[in-house]
C-alpha cells in the first residue's frame, strides 16, 4: 500500500509540476493568470489522438507533432488575443477563460462528447518494491524528470533564462537594461505552453479524453500556485508534489476517494489563503523581486 502511494504520488506530482511551473512562469513574466493553460494540455491530448489513432502515425511522431502544433497555437493566441489586453488584469482573465471555453467547444464539435482513448507509447510492466508498475508510468515519470531538469537548466544557465528571471523580477528595469521584454514574454509563453502540452502528451495514454478534461487539473493547479506562492517556481514545484501525494492518499485511504480529489485541492487552497495568503514561498519570492 505505502509503495503504491509513493509511486502514484510521484507520478501525479510530476505531471502537476509541469503544469504548475508553466502557469507560474507566464504569471511571473507577463503577470497573466492564464486560465486557458490547462486547455493547451487538453489540446495536446486530442492532437495525439488524431495523429496516432485516426491518421495512424507513429505514436512518438504524434507526440512531437502535437507539442509543436500546441506551442504554435499558444504563441498565436498570446500575440493576437492575450498580449493586446495584458495590462488590464480583469480583461485578461476573462479573455483566457473565453479561450479555454472556445478550445473546449471546438473539441466538442470535432470529436463529440464521447470518451476517447490513446494507446500507450510502451507496453508491459515491471515490479518495484512489490508493486506492479507499467512501463508507461515509468516513461511518464522519466520524461517529467528530464523536462523539469531541462527547464531548471534553461532558467538558471542560459541567457534566455536570465532574461526571463530579470523580467519576472522587474519588467521596467529589464527593459531599461536592454532586454527585449516583448520577445521574452513570447518565449516564456512558448515554454509554458510546451510544458502543458508535454503534460497532456504524458497523461493522454493514462486516462480517457473528453472536452472537459482541462477543468479538474485547472482547479488543482490553482491550488498548487496558491500553496507554493503565486509566481514562485520553487513553490509550484514543491506544491505540486504536496498536492499529488495528498490526492493519492485520499484515493487510496478514503472510500470513494477518487471523487474527492478536487475537494482536497480546494480545501488545501482555502486553508492556505486563510492562514498564509502569500503561500509557502511567497515572502521569499517578493524579496527576490
Amino acid at each position: 500500500m505505502i509503495e503504491a502511494i509513493i509511486i502514484n504520488g510521484l507520478i501525479s506530482g510530476g505531471v502537476y509540476a509541469l503544469l504548475a511551473v508553466g502557469f507560474s512562469l507566464i504569471f511571473g513574466v507577463a503577470r497573466i493568470i492564464n486560465i486557458a493553460h490547462t486547455a493547451f494540455y487538453m489540446l495536446a491530448a486530442y492532437f495525439i489522438y488524431t495523429f496516432a489513432h485516426l491518421l495512424g502515425l507513429n505514436p512518438f511522431l504524434s507526440v512531437v507533432l502535437s507539442v509543436i502544433i500546441v506551442i504554435l497555437i499558444g504563441l498565436v493566441t498570446y500575440k493576437l488575443v492575450i498580449d493586446p489586453v495584458r495590462e488590464h488584469g480583469a480583461t485578461t482573465l476573462i479573455v483566457t477563460i473565453a479561450l479555454a471555453i472556445i478550445f473546449q467547444e471546438v473539441m466538442l464539435i470535432a470529436f463529440g462528447g464521447h470518451f476517447r482513448g490513446v494507446p500507450g507509447l510502451v507496453s508491459g510492466y515491471t515490479e518495484i518494491l512489490g508493486v506492479k508498475v507499467t512501463y508507461q508510468y515509468l516513461l511518464t515519470f522519466g520524461v517529467v524528470l528530464v523536462v523539469l531538469l531541462g527547464t531548471w537548466a534553461l532558467l538558471m544557465k542560459t541567457k534566455l533564462g536570465i532574461a526571463i528571471r530579470s523580467t519576472a523580477q522587474d519588467r521596467e528595469v529589464a527593459n531599461l537594461m536592454g532586454i527585449n521584454v516583448a520577445r521574452t514574454g513570447m518565449m516564456t509563453m512558448a515554454i509554458a505552453v510546451a510544458l502543458a502540452a508535454i503534460a497532456g502528451a504524458l497523461v493522454a495514454p493514462l486516462r480517457v479524453l473528453e472536452p472537459h478534461m482541462w477543468m479538474p487539473p485547472l482547479v488543482t493547479i490553482l491550488a498548487i500556485v496558491v500553496l507554493g506562492g503565486l509566481g514562485s517556481i520553487k513553490g509550484s514545484f514543491i506544491g505540486a508534489f504536496i498536492l499529488g501525494f495528498a490526492e493519492t492518499l485520499v484515493v487510496f485511504l478514503v472510500p470513494s476517494g477518487a471523487f474527492l480529489k478536487g475537494a482536497v485541492a480546494l480545501t488545501i487552497m482555502l486553508i492556505v489563503i486563510l492562514i498564509r495568503p502569500e503561500g509557502l514561498f511567497g515572502v521569499a519570492f517578493e524579496e527576490e523581486r
